[in-house]
């Protein structure tokens, strides 16, 4: 699924986060520490290797909401935007802390002058987020954002299953007819 809001395009797809070689940033949806973990923030720290882990020290702790960047390491992309997704049910206001993660990354994004980036489904796996309201915030945000962007012109949604691309693509579907 695709759609073009202004200049922006905003793709779904299935796939694995670490393997977005064409784009410029990936998202990692990483914990408080930016220590790897499991899912998303341990398959990237995995595959960016050691190094990403000492580059990530100085930079912790985050909190909900909060975005830092870091270089790729060993990942294909030349940068990593690292996001603390909230708790949902513990993390208040859920919806905003969410939908912060998005804007402080695409931020990060417009600062470095990058012109892609690629997002996980944040806080949708550990974090308990349902994931159609998930997609929601998250699409959303970023459809909102898209007017606002001068550098960034690709925001690719990776999706781990068909369930996660499906709940996104709905989501985009909706705000892209509105934009």
């Amino acid at each position: 699924m695709k759609a073009v809001i202004g200049i922006i395009t905003i793709e779904c797809i299935v796939g694995d986060i670490t393997a977005q070689a064409d784009i410029d940033a990936v998202v990692n949806a990483a914990n408080a520490k930016l220590l790897p973990g499991g899912g998303v923030a341990g398959a990237i720290h995995a595959a960016a290797g050691p190094g990403l882990a000492e580059e990530c020290r100085p930079l912790a702790p985050i909190r909900p909401g909060d975005a830092v960047i870091t270089s790729g390491q060993r990942l294909p992309n030349a940068h990593i935007v690292h996001c603390l997704g909230p708790v949902y049910g513990r993390d208040e206001p859920t919806e905003a802390l969410l939908a912060d993660c998005y804007r402080n990354a695409l931020r990060l994004a417009e600062q470095h002058r990058l012109g892609s980036i690629a997002f996980p489904a944040i806080s949708t796996g550990a974090f308990g987020y349902p994931l159609a309201t998930a997609a929601e915030v998250a699409l959303r945000t970023l459809s909102g954002e898209a007017q606002h962007m001068r550098h960034v012109r690709l925001i690719r949604l990776v999706l781990a299953n068909e369930g996660a691309y499906r709940a996104h693509a709905e989501a985009l579907a909706r705000f892209a007819s509105s934009a």
